[in-house]
């Protein structure tokens, strides 16, 4: 209710009501919203810089060619091509989930130069950022899997599944980086440097990948290491990927995947949004 306010003798003025400074309420549906708007910012930023892309398409030429050609015959008894049949999978996802530390390093550098200053100023959801830098990282994974692809095929490398089995490979791999990205995104929002984001998530990815089914057998290793192996997310999805393009058990390896992403959100979702709340406080 407006009150009067006298500013001269003999005359009143309704003051206005003061304004209503409760937060916005913004629900599910419009937080996608606002999140895909940021995602096509982030891919307006890779569209007028490729150069961001040169790390997702050289990563796995190189991976690929070094262990096939170097090290494909000793590893494989010989049997270069069924060492590539076997690789293939296990290099497409070791790529991307190198490709996933690239999200929080962005992130990172964003919180730096200001950018979230700029977020947190306009009506839109909390995690909007967050969840934009991640969809938008879907153009990484694409470029790096067709890259990957085309050179395995020209190398000799074919699918013996079916069209259909290939695509669910390839949208259960894409799932699989949006859902650890999550960990490089928490990391980004702790850290104060972009480099520190970089070298955090190196020590991460480099032993859950070596410690893995990606480049030899789990059954080749000692014990302990086979126990982790037979567990660890990247073998699991690698397993999943081979039965899906090579043919072979995919049920097994399929849940284990799922449930390691599944555990990935629910942990570091809520992780990353409270340390970005910290950050941009």
């Amino acid at each position: 209710m407006s009150t009067s306010v006298s500013t001269r003798p003999g005359t009143t003025t309704c003051a206005a009501p003061p304004a209503d400074v409760s937060p916005l309420r913004i629900g599910p549906a419009l937080a996608a919203r606002h999140g895909l708007s940021l995602a096509w910012r982030g891919i307006v930023k890779i569209r007028k810089a490729p150069a961001q892309l040169v790390d997702v398409i050289l990563t796995p030429i190189v991976f690929l060619l070094m262990f096939v050609y170097l090290f494909g015959g000793a590893i494989g008894g010989g049997d270069v091509d069924g060492y590539l049949r076997t690789i293939t999978p296990g290099i497409m996802v070791m790529t991307i989930f190198q490709a996933c530390v690239v999200v929080g390093v962005s992130l990172n550098a964003d919180a730096s130069t200001g950018v979230f200053d700029r977020f947190r100023s306009m009506p839109i959801a909390r995690s909007a950022p967050l969840v934009g830098a991640v969809l938008a990282d879907v153009v990484r994974y694409v470029v790096c899997l067709v890259t990957l692809f085309a050179l395995a095929t020209v190398m000799g490398y074919r699918v013996e599944t079916g069209p259909a089995a290939a695509l669910a490979a390839f949208a259960l791999l894409i799932a699989f980086g949006l859902c650890f990205c999550w960990m490089s995104v928490y990391v980004g929002m702790l850290v104060k440097t972009p480099g520190s984001v970089q070298g955090l998530m190196t020590v991460l990815v480099i032993p859950l990948t070596f410690a893995s089914n990606v480049f030899v057998p789990s059954g080749t290793m000692p014990g302990w290491l086979r126990a982790w192996s037979d567990i660890n997310p990247v073998s699991l999805m690698a397993g999943a990927l081979r039965g899906l393009l090579n043919g072979g058990e995919v049920a097994g390896p399929l849940l284990g995947s799922l449930g390691w992403m599944a555990g990935v959100v629910a942990v570091f979702f809520p992780l990353a949004l409270r340390a970005y709340r910290r950050h941009a406080a």
